[in-house]
């Protein structure tokens, strides 16, 4: 019996958390997951979830854990992504905040939302885009192979959450970082965004930083839709992206 405990061990990252049903197909029965709890080999999280005694179940380890055991997609997007990649208008205080995101198909279990973690979960089911695969890479982090947004859908998410989640204008001093965005990449997000909102304030943003990649994109190509969207109740409105923005955000140069 250690011998296949062993076998586990190795298959996944450390602090790993383990899937009932995932352990069956690696030939371990129901009697035998039970005796490992008896052994104190493994301790167990939640209804048919399982992590190896001594060790201390982190989030992303979970994730990744989730996403390679479950075959699911759950994605690190948002301010999340953005921070993985190096590009953070400020440092967070206090416990760190993961913005997660599925499909509404792929809803993450209850338990796993409200598990106290190492980071605070802000958990989304959303189809703001309509190829959900756009603009997703597979990235290494501390063992653990997460789902990520690129910064180019990191960034769309953000502005998708503003302002409930975050400024506008801590996210335009994140946008004037962001000069190294691929134009190809972004033109196919907007075009396949299905946030009217998210459209046009990234594109008055972009073109207010003065990025050399704006030039680029085909803006005939990206719908925008009709009438004002008032985002900042006490703004002003942009004429050209029928967007009422916060007086702050207008006024900066």
């Amino acid at each position: 019996m250690t011998t296949k405990i062993n076998k586990i061990s190795q298959l996944v990252s450390k602090n790993a958390i383990l899937f009932a049903s995932w352990m069956a197909e690696q030939g371990i029965s129901r009697s035998e997951l039970a005796g490992f709890v008896r052994s104190k080999w493994l301790e167990r999280l939640a209804t048919g979830v399982y992590y190896f005694t001594g060790n201390t179940p982190i989030l992303f380890s979970a994730i990744s854990s989730y996403n390679s055991q479950l075959k699911k997609k759950c994605v690190i997007g948002a301010s999340t992504a953005l921070d993985l990649k190096g590009f953070s208008h400020y440092g967070m205080m206090g416990k760190p905040v993961a913005y997660l995101f599925t499909t509404k198909t792929e809803r993450l279990p209850k338990w796993f939302v409200r598990y106290k973690w190492n980071m605070e979960v802000r958990y989304f089911t959303t189809s703001i885009f309509s190829n959900k695969d756009i603009g997703i890479e597979k990235i290494k982090e501390d063992d653990n192979e997460l789902l990520v947004s690129f910064p180019e859908r990191a960034f769309m998410e953000c502005l998708w959450l503003s302002p409930s989640y975050f400024s506008l204008m801590d996210l335009y001093f994140i946008m004037e970082m962001l000069t190294t965005l691929r134009p190809k990449l972004v033109q196919q997000l907007l075009e396949e965004c299905t946030s009217v909102k998210v459209k046009r304030l990234f594109l008055y943003m972009a073109e207010k930083s003065g990025h050399s990649w704006f030039k680029s994109l085909n803006t005939s190509n990206i719908k925008l839709g009709k009438g004002t969207r008032l985002i900042a109740k006490a703004g002003i409105t942009n004429s050209k992206y029928q967007i009422t923005i916060p007086m702050e955000l207008n006024n900066y140069e």
